[in-house]
């Protein structure tokens, strides 16, 4: 791949143009807001797209609009033949595809993509040029899909340092209402629970609340655009979840009237479907993409300072254990925290016998 044009210039089409650029490809930008696409340009994402176009079809166009928005957008495009063939980034595929094929276009040199990455932030600004390192890109073909469109799409993953992943438009927009549309609602509609919370209540929030309502942080406006895309099936995910909330409820219910001993059933119940949330966390793929793990936590307090955490970690290193994973709690009205280190189960007692050693506080 040679050139480029990135229509689009928030923070998913900013990021690609980066990680192009960072690869040698000459990239084009567009965007109906020109101030987005100068400061996309001044970021190094590459040059404003000319009125007249490039000249000659770019290898590839990355449409880096909202879901509603592709279709119209692969229309201009290939009307004004920037590029042989065309991708998008949209969170919903099954919508988009369907709208390009009523109004006509060429299906064949267009394929539908979805990178899993993103931030909390939004715009230019917020974009990064490793944002989908390591990171599933989903690619969606279908019968129509040309295999020049599908070879420089998975071109394109390449570039950006993303694994490829195949599957079919409908199978994806059910994937991702189940694993990322209807979370975010849910998330949301925690966080709003906290909006009118007492302030003691809100002062002792700790890492579980911060950690389910994170994503809640996400744009509005944004996700008013891609829930609306896949309406139905984040309904379908949350009418079940509806169905499970129910029944939890009245499980508590019955223990708040009755107590544990005169409502077994209900206290059964409820520890049912624990342990169901135990099976389902288990079937997120850990490390590597191999079987999640059961890492033991290792709580250390550290002082919030400049380079504490490097010095953590340098001790972490210096016993020759590796470190899987990692939470950080700031405790409230004081200048420490409270990093947990998850590490393998061997690893362990020697790590907090080797950090108590050093001075460490490690909690039991």
């Amino acid at each position: 791949m040679k050139t480029a044009v990135v229509i689009g210039t928030g923070l998913i089409g900013t990021s690609v143009a980066l990680a192009l650029s960072r690869r040698g490809v000459l990239v084009l930008l567009e965007d109906r807001d020109v101030d987005a696409a100068r400061t996309a340009a001044s970021l190094g994402a590459g040059t404003l797209l000319a009125a007249e176009g490039p000249g000659a079809p770019a290898d590839l166009a990355v449409l880096a609009v909202p879901p509603a928005h592709v279709a119209a957008a692969l229309a201009s495009a290939q009307r004004r033949g920037l590029a042989r063939c065309y991708t998008d980034v949209c969170s919903v595929k099954a919508a988009p595809v369907a709208d390009a094929a009523a109004r006509g276009l060429d299906t064949s040199a267009y394929i539908g993509g979805h990178p899993l990455a993103g931030r909390e932030k939004s715009g230019p600004l917020a974009a990064r040029a490793d944002l989908f390192e390591g990171r599933p890109w989903v690619l969606t073909p279908t019968a129509e899909t040309g295999r020049d469109a599908l070879n420089r799409a998975l071109e394109l993953v390449s570039l950006c340092g993303s694994v490829p992943v195949v599957m079919d438009p409908a199978e994806h927009d059910r994937a991702v209402a189940l694993i990322s549309h209807a979370p975010h609602l849910v998330s949301v509609l925690m966080a709003a629970r906290l909006e009118h919370a007492a302030e003691d209540a809100a002062r002792i929030a700790g890492q579980g609340v911060r950690d389910v309502t994170r994503i809640a942080a996400g744009d509005p406006a944004l996700w008013q655009e891609i829930l609306s895309a896949n309406a139905g099936a984040v309904a379908d995910v949350l009418e079940e979840y509806a169905g499970d909330l129910g029944a939890v409820i009245a499980s508590l219910r019955a223990l708040a009237e009755k107590g544990a001993a005169l409502a077994p059933e209900a206290s059964l119940a409820l520890v049912e479907r624990l342990h169901r949330g135990n099976a389902g966390v288990a079937r997120i793929p850990g490390k590597h993409g191999a079987p999640r793990a059961a890492y033991v936590p290792v709580p250390v307090v550290i002082s919030d300072a400049p380079g504490e955490l490097a010095r953590l970690f340098a001790a972490a290193g210096a016993a020759g254990v590796n470190i899987e994973d990692l939470t950080i709690e700031h405790s409230p009205g004081q200048p420490v925290g409270h990093v947990t280190l998850y590490v393998d189960p061997d690893a362990a007692s020697a790590l907090s016998g080797r950090l108590a050693e050093r001075g460490w506080t490690v909690q039991a």
